[in-house]
């Protein structure tokens, strides 16, 4: 066995440092246009609609590079009825004694205060805490929001959809229980990391958006059936506990104004057709587009305005039909950014 000649040698001044070896990377340069910091949020509500409200948040504050620093949960009474319990496990039961929105807004700004919010479909989770901020007649501290969809397509990564669970899977995060705020938000959180220190290497901008707060929302309440208040999800009255409305949906009663002409507003009546998977629930997802006065549409034709999806390779007779029709196409993230924003009718 060699001995190591240089620890035993007398008379140096000073050690000769260990160099690196051959192949190894060179060290990340870190962009100094990057964020000093991220809350990588989660949100689950009774809805998608304006006058829907939080149930659940999560925040796990990360440094500027993407290492976790904290956590923090809470649920959240809507004074309302939850909603999809089925999804997010809550009933109002569970939810009587949990604070109201208004008791946890100071220690929710505490954790986005100088942070760039980061989630997974980001403008739904930041138009929610904004219209609750709202209510609360307060506004949300953040200035910027970071979609983890819209960074895994400048990542390019090979993601079948873009669905949490496949980004998770994609980096190999073990999901414990979806659609719970805390672990949303911690699967987020694991996933994002690798993407940030991904995007460095290549020197990717990432693509940051402002956060204006919202003033619009709404506490209409939606009689049950045998009478009595509970909550409302948009026009669709529900009984209490049984949040799904019917799937059969009244039809449109706007005319349809043509096809969508990107780079412009959603008008009522337009035909949209959606395909694929969706990072929210597709009748979620749906009913709100509904709600806004679109029609949905369950196949596409000449008539279409616009296929919404979030993978335009696939080989699927909807976007087979769309390219022939030349109907537009656009992903999730931008129909759900539109969505807040549909003109009226000219019609009336």
């Amino acid at each position: 066995m060699l001995e190591d000649q240089t620890a035993r040698t007398e008379g140096m001044s000073e050690r000769i440092p260990a160099q690196p070896a051959a192949d190894a990377p060179p060290p990340l340069i870190w962009p100094s246009a990057y964020p000093d910091g991220y809350a990588v949020v989660d949100v689950e509500t009774t809805g998608l609609a304006r006058d829907d409200r939080i149930v659940s948040a999560a925040v796990y504050r990360l440094d500027a590079r993407g290492e976790i620093e904290d956590h923090w949960y809470t649920p959240v009474n809507p004074q309302r009825d939850p909603g999809p319990t089925w999804i997010h496990g809550f009933t109002a039961e569970a939810l009587a004694d949990a604070p109201l929105f208004a008791d946890i807004a100071d220690e929710f700004a505490a954790r986005l205060a100088d942070r760039v919010l980061v989630a997974h479909n980001a403008i739904f989770d930041w138009s929610m805490i904004s219209r609750e901020y709202a209510r609360a007649r307060r506004e949300a501290p953040v200035r910027q929001r970071l979609c983890t969809i819209a960074l895994s397509k400048e990542l390019s990564l090979p993601l079948p959809n873009h669905k949490l669970e496949s980004l998770a899977a994609h980096y190999g995060v073990v999901q414990q229980r979806a659609h719970h705020a805390l672990d949303d938000a911690r699967v987020l959180a694991e996933v994002f990391r690798p993407s940030l220190h991904l995007a460095a290497s290549q020197e990717t901008r990432l693509p940051l958006l402002a956060c204006t707060p919202l003033s619009e929302w709404s506490d209409s309440v939606v009689p049950r059936p045998g009478g009595g208040a509970g909550g409302g999800y948009g026009t669709h009255a529900r009984g209490y506990g049984t949040w799904r409305p019917s799937r059969k949906r009244p039809a449109c009663p706007y005319p349809n104004p043509g096809r969508y002409e990107p780079g412009s507003r959603l008008v009522q009546g337009m035909r949209v057709a959606v395909s694929g998977d969706t990072s929210v629930d597709r009748e979620l997802l749906e009913d709100r587009a509904i709600e806004a006065g679109l029609h949905i549409a369950t196949s596409v034709s000449r008539l279409t305005s616009l296929l919404v999806t979030n993978d335009p390779e696939a080989a699927t007779s909807k976007l087979s039909k769309a390219r022939a029709f030349g109907t537009p196409v656009i992903d999730e993230a931008a129909f759900t950014q539109l969505l807040q924003d549909v003109a009226p009718s000219p019609e009336g």
